[in-house]
């Protein structure tokens, strides 16, 4: 059996994505960047035993990249399936990450697939594919990060099941920091209260807050033997900002736990 990616639950989501799974319902994941909507897909799909399709949407992804397109191999030509169309034919979970990213025109994919049709039509072969129970579409975006031209229309967000990610509380995150790097607890303690304290500066110019993900990698420099102080500047204080008054006061909050 497939050894289980490490995930700690914060709620009932695992429950609920099971429950989606048997009733062959598409979910969305919404929430900040780095706190486990990618490995919490990841956990599901070996814990359901099936392969994992994962796409990380953006700018440039089109329909044709997901679907598929034609190519030119030594003057012939042949179709090559997308990432969506294996998932819909091996029947397994395709995994849209940050799909606000892509260009609009995947919705028109997206939608079939979405509601109690579960097709797939390929325009380009003129194959309708329909999609096997084990088949299930799992998109993520974080709402926080979002503008007016990338939201997700409401006649797209009302064909999927929701889930609600967040920071995790102080218990759960030191687990996590744990379970996943091996770090001893006081280590954990110490950098998740640093993360606390980064989220909660008011007036600090940061795009992102500080996520578990990067605790986890500060975590990971620590457990390896690396300075504590130093580890932190370089998996927190320089990977949230380029300004160097910003990092500075960034740094205080380090110091302030570790030391000089």
């Amino acid at each position: 059996m497939t050894e289980l990616p490490f995930y700690e639950p914060a709620g009932n989501e695992i429950d609920l994505f099971e429950h989606a799974y048997r009733n062959r319902l598409p979910v969305l994941i919404k929430g900040p960047t780095g706190v486990g909507k990618t490995r919490f897909v990841a956990f599901m799909a070996a814990k359901l035993g099936l392969p994992l399709f994962t796409v990380a949407c953006h700018d440039d992804l089109t329909a044709a990249d997901l679907v598929g397109r034609h190519l030119i191999t030594d003057g012939a030509t042949y179709w090559s399936d997308g990432p969506l169309t294996r998932a819909v034919r091996e029947g397994g979970i395709c995994y849209l990450d940050e799909v606000v990213e892509a260009r609009k025109d995947t919705t028109v994919v997206i939608h079939p697939l979405a509601d109690h049709r579960r097709v797939l039509p390929i325009d380009r072969t003129g194959e309708v594919l329909h999609a096997p129970d084990s088949f299930m579409l799992v998109v993520s975006y974080n709402p926080g990060y979002q503008n007016f031209l990338k939201g997700m229309k409401p006649s797209t967000r009302q064909r999927f099941v929701a889930l609600r990610f967040d920071f995790p509380d102080a218990a759960r995150e030191e687990a996590i920091l744990v379970g996943e790097t091996g770090c001893d607890a006081m280590t954990a303690k110490r950098l998740v209260g640093i993360g606390r304290s980064l989220r909660a500066l008011k007036d600090v110019d940061l795009e992102e807050v500080a996520s578990t993900r990067l605790l986890v990698y500060a975590a990971i420099l620590i457990r390896d033997g690396m300075e504590p102080v130093a580890a932190c500047r370089a998996a927190l204080v320089e990977a949230l900002t380029d300004d160097r008054e910003v990092a500075a006061a960034l740094e205080e909050v380090v110091l302030a736990t570790f030391g000089k």
